[in-house]
């Protein structure tokens, strides 16, 4: 199953109503590295509004919704809210978990990093503060 979560926007211009949606492949948008301040850009985009206009700075002011979660994006939905910034934060870390788990694996004979939750933990603040510089 694939990671997918739609998201729905509506606000008014000029006396019209806009209610826009998209479907949003949550693989595909950590591939392209897109923040959550982007899915308004890629909501406009999609829907053919230009990004340098007063329309969209009117769209900018409004929340965007999700619904229809799924595959991992149900982990991260509850009550009807998405938490887009903790699904990055964990897919993040988890596609640094491979070369981290190498490094232990040669550094220290550690064949299961999962197993010391605390090393993991330290890895993955030593990358992030390497990250930072």
């Amino acid at each position: 199953m694939s990671n997918r979560i739609t998201a729905s926007l509506e606000f008014s211009f000029r006396g019209e109503t806009f209610h826009l949606h998209k479907v949003f492949d949550l693989d595909e948008t950590l591939a392209q590295h897109i923040e959550l301040s982007s899915l308004h850009r890629a909501l406009a985009v999609a829907h053919g509004i230009d990004t340098y206009s007063y329309q969209f700075e009117v769209m900018l002011e409004e929340e965007i919704t999700f619904d229809h979660p799924q595959g991992d994006a149900l982990m991260y939905w509850q009550d009807g809210v998405f938490d887009y910034a903790a699904y990055l934060r964990d897919h993040q870390n988890e596609s640094l978990f491979a070369p981290l788990q190498a490094i232990a694996l040669r550094e220290m004979g550690i064949a299961d990093l999962e197993q010391h939750p605390q090393l993991k933990s330290a890895l993955l603040h030593a990358y992030q503060l390497g990250a930072e510089q």
